[in-house]
């Protein structure tokens, strides 16, 4: 839906102004640190160690700029990004073939949603609640569509800061006190492992390193709802409807401006909790790695350092990691799966606020509880998360070319950016591209390759949906975490 374009005014040029206006970034990074950097990262750390620093910090800051194109367009044309994919040239059934691409990963992400509902089950399974994880997971969904029930920006960006706030606080002091606690020495994070992290060194198997690529930082998910964000907060609008003169130029770099430090803030946020996610479990998971049936247990190895009060302070940061990412990536999603109803013409197009909200309200509550009755069907966090991190990474080379086509052909010349630019944006956008096809092919030659006659145990490279064992129920930890 085109944003309400009726009240234009020029962007702050003060830092106070400016940062009162910041807000579609925070909500973004209240999404990408969940399964990404929970789940995703340290899989990652405990499978290649130290090695892949590089790739985990490169994957992070290239995305941004596709990130800003994107609402570049968006906040230009007035229109949100499934709009906008929706005029790419190309073959056409209803919508455009871009479209088509988008719904096929936004399956994959339903399951990467239900693989965070699992992981929150398993938070409360494992804090003593006497239900199963199944059980539990239900009952996060339906709370999780009650919070969202106003279907109103606001509260999500409220919702989405606390999150970040404190999120950020518990994964600093668990760095900290690995690299602080005598007991911890044997673990401690030294000189040679960045050394080693930063020597771009390329692992045998990119398999998860290249799924964890379409989740860390912006994945294609978050590129293109951010600019939903953007609209909602006002941007498009304050720019005023399009016309052919200075100052609605003017007025469009100034809210431009805007964009970039919000999109610019929110990467430096979320690509220093990124890395600390890979520091942590490169040093803490090599030995005992990932798994789903005990991926709780696992990933609690990563506040080790905290000693005997880690297990209470893991269980509270897992939550709040978790949490936010399933409240604010179901409100997020529930925008795009809006304007997918729209454009496939299953829903009339809303003519007014009043009717956005409504739409989006009931999506709200669809996304969480649909996502609850998948890991209640498959019960695989880790592979679920996986799956959705797949089919992301799939997704961002059409959403390159689609970024570079909004460069070309649907942003005004006043407004385009600079050479400099220009040609950062062509890198993030041929990275984005290669990780893609890349994860393409490997899926297809995995899908034709022969199978082996003796059934072998579902690996997180292999078939993630091979029959789980029950809901997990970890013992409890010894006071010697």
């Amino acid at each position: 839906m085109s944003a309400d374009q009726s009240q234009p005014q020029d962007a702050p040029t003060h830092w106070r102004g400016i940062l009162k206006h910041l807000g579609p970034g925070l909500i973004v990074t209240a999404c990408i640190v969940g399964s990404g950097e929970l789940i995703a990262t340290p899989k990652v750390g405990a499978d290649h160690g130290f090695s892949l620093l590089w790739f985990i910090i490169i994957g992070c800051i290239i995305k941004v700029f596709v990130q800003v194109e994107l609402g570049r367009a968006a906040m230009v044309q007035g229109k949100t990004t499934l709009e906008l994919m929706d005029s790419v040239p190309g073959p056409r059934f209803i919508v455009s073939w871009l479209i088509w691409c988008f719904v096929l990963m936004f399956i994959g992400v339903f399951f990467q949603l239900g693989g965070i509902v699992g992981g929150v089950g398993q938070v409360f399974a494992e804090g003593g609640i006497n239900l199963s994880d199944r059980a539990l997971a239900v009952f996060v969904a339906l709370a999780t569509a009650a919070i969202l029930a106003s279907g109103k920006y606001q509260h999500v960006e409220r919702f989405s800061i606390v999150m970040v706030v404190l999120f950020v606080i518990s994964t600093g002091y668990a760095l900290y006190a690995l690299q602080a606690m005598p007991a911890m020495e044997a673990y401690r994070i030294t000189g040679d492992n960045i050394r080693e992290g930063l020597s771009f060194k390329l692992p045998d198997n990119f398999g998860t390193a290249f799924a964890a690529f379409g989740m860390i930082g912006v994945g294609a998910t978050e590129l293109i709802y951010y600019p939903n964000w953007c609209l909602e907060k006002g941007y498009s609008r304050n720019v005023g409807p399009r016309e052919d003169s200075e100052a609605w130029y003017a007025r469009a770099r100034g809210w431009l401006k805007v964009m970039r430090i919000d999109a610019w803030v929110s990467m430096v946020i979320y690509t220093s909790a990124t890395v600390v996610f890979y520091l942590l479990g490169a040093a803490l998971l090599r030995d005992t790695g990932v798994s789903d049936k005990g991926m709780i247990l696992d990933l609690s190895n990563l506040f080790k350092p905290l000693g005997s009060s880690g297990w209470t302070i893991f269980l509270v940061g897992a939550f709040i990691v978790l949490f936010s990412t399933l409240v604010s990536g179901s409100a997020s999603n529930a925008r795009l799966l809006a304007d997918t109803l729209v454009l496939y013409k299953l829903k009339p197009r809303p003519e007014t606020d009043a009717e956005r909200i409504r739409l989006v309200r009931g999506c709200c509550i669809f996304i969480p509880c649909t996502c609850a009755v998948l890991y209640v069907l498959v019960g695989a966090p880790v592979s679920m998360v996986l799956v959705g991190g797949v089919a992301q990474a799939i997704m961002l080379a059409p959403l390159a070319g689609a970024a570079l086509w909004f460069r070309y052909k649907m942003t005004d010349r006043p407004l385009q950016p600079g050479l400099t630019w220009t040609v950062l944006l062509w890198v993030s956008a041929l990275a984005m591209a290669a990780v893609g096809l890349y994860m393409a092919q490997d899926k297809i030659r995995k899908q034709f390759k022969p199978k082996p006659a003796v059934e072998k145990k579902a690996s997180l490279e292999g078939n993630c949906f091979a029959k789980q064992p029950g809901f997990y129920q970890a013992p409890r930890p010894k006071t010697n975490l």
